[in-house]
């Protein structure tokens, strides 16, 4: 395919339909000029590095569906290199658009390459965890990092062909000051802004991301980078929702989005965290508002705290409301979030819960993912179960619930004869017979 990364900003500018926006048009079913029009606008953009020319392009973003990713990655507990990649295959086998590779132990380049090479949707990174792991490496702490150090472990990202990389660069000194001042609960949750904002606080020293901007943009356009604008202030608990920290990196962040755009860079923001059920509307109305509608990527956000284990729901809760309201990029949380690395069944479960969360927006904006619906319904009207075997989107979960709980009828086990479906269709036949 032609182009890539950022090049899909400036073609569309110019008014060029790309290889990638037809091929992303034709599967959201949305015609490829709606699709240059707002990748014009940086309301959407697509993942497609041309160093990673086995990836199919997915774009995010205002006129297109509400995508799902999902974070893998070893830690510094765990090194298990197999099962991350059995987690990426299992994590796009049951709908996740994209990869976030998050390791932080092990030969990092190796076990990048390797996820990448096992999956054919675009992956993302936070390249700062490298610097950081290799710091610990050496023995030395964190705050050791050079800025040669950031640099160097951003551009290999860059090289191997990444698609898109969070980047902390709204985690400012100036709001690092401010954080003295500020009360939270949770402190930061975010492993990237915090790694930045204790390189702050020890060196007296800007973000040198901020700092450096313009040079960031220079290799995000170069590599055919997508920014993802890190949310490092992000709340870790409800009561920290929307404080001043959060929101003054977010005006950071829309600052930022608009210097990308002039540069021919495509971006997307990222989002919360922990956010009570009845503020999230007004958050994400809020985010795109201060970015000028750059599209909106969100953990979760998980609406309450005291259900560690079950988190997946938690998220799906909060990232349906934060999608209907404008979200446009939902990362999956897992049970184990909050309580340790994420099993391969854990992913599953995460991807599942999300993609639900997704879909119910879906649905509503397009007639396809409704017609789907329809057909499962009109399928569970007629008791039709090998139709609703095909509709199912989890076809193991549907197979083994029959199985374990067979039934004499051509109901399901629940009813059995006494099924309301069964019982009225009946009635209806025999007074039709009549």
């Amino acid at each position: 395919m032609h182009g890539g990364g950022n090049d899909q900003l400036e073609e569309a500018r110019r008014g060029v339909i790309t290889e990638e926006m037809k091929f992303i048009a034709e599967r959201e079913g949305i015609s490829a000029e709606k699709l240059r029009r707002s990748v014009a606008k940086g309301h959407t953009v697509i993942f497609r590095n041309v160093r990673h020319d086995w990836v199919k392009p997915v774009a995010v973003g205002e006129v297109v569906r509400v995508k799902v990713n999902a974070n893998i990655g070893t830690s510094r507990d765990i090194v298990d290199v197999e099962a991350e990649i059995e987690k990426a295959k299992i994590a796009v086998k049951y709908g996740a658009d994209t990869i976030m590779d998050l390791s932080t132990s092990g030969d990092l380049d190796e076990i990048r390459k390797r996820i990448m090479k096992s999956v054919d949707v675009p992956i993302g990174t936070v390249p700062i965890y490298q610097a950081a792991e290799e710091m610990l490496a050496k023995g030395k702490a964190i705050i050791d990092m050079t800025e040669d150090d950031m640099w160097r472990a951003l551009e290999r990202h860059f090289r191997d062909g990444v698609d898109y990389t969070t980047i902390h660069v709204g985690v400012t000194k100036e709001v690092v000051e401010k954080m003295k001042r500020t009360k939270r609960i949770v402190g930061m949750v975010s492993r990237g802004g915090t790694f930045l904002a204790a390189w702050i606080l020890h060196w007296g020293e800007e973000n040198l991301f901020y700092k450096n901007y313009d040079y960031l943009l220079e290799l995000a356009k170069e590599y055919d980078v997508v920014l993802s604008l890190g949310d490092g202030l992000r709340p870790g608990g409800l009561p920290d929702a929307g404080d001043e920290l959060q929101i003054a990196e977010l005006y950071t962040l829309g600052r930022l989005v608009r210097r990308a755009r002039e540069a021919g860079v495509q971006t997307m923001v990222e989002g919360p965290g922990h956010v009570p059920i009845d503020q999230i509307a007004a958050q994400v109305k809020l985010a795109k508002i201060a970015t000028d509608n750059a599209p909106f990527y969100v953990l979760g956000p998980i609406v309450t705290d005291v259900f560690p284990g079950y988190d997946h729901i938690t998220a799906a809760i909060g990232g349906a409301i934060a999608a209907l309201n404008g979200a446009d990029f939902l990362c999956y949380v897992t049970p184990a979030e909050h309580l340790g690395l994420p099993t391969v069944e854990h992913v599953r479960e995460g991807v599942i819960a999300t993609r639900i969360a997704a879909h119910a927006v879906n649905l509503t904006r397009f007639e396809a993912d409704f017609k789907k619906d329809y057909l499962m319904s009109l399928a569970r009207g007629r008791l039709n179960w090998a139709k609703q075997f095909e509709l199912s989107e989890d076809k193991e979960m549907f197979v083994e619930i029959r199985k374990d709980r067979p039934t004499k009828t051509e109901a399901c086990s629940m009813c059995g004869d006494l099924c309301a479906i069964k019982l009225i269709n009946d009635m209806l036949r025999t007074g039709e017979a009549e």
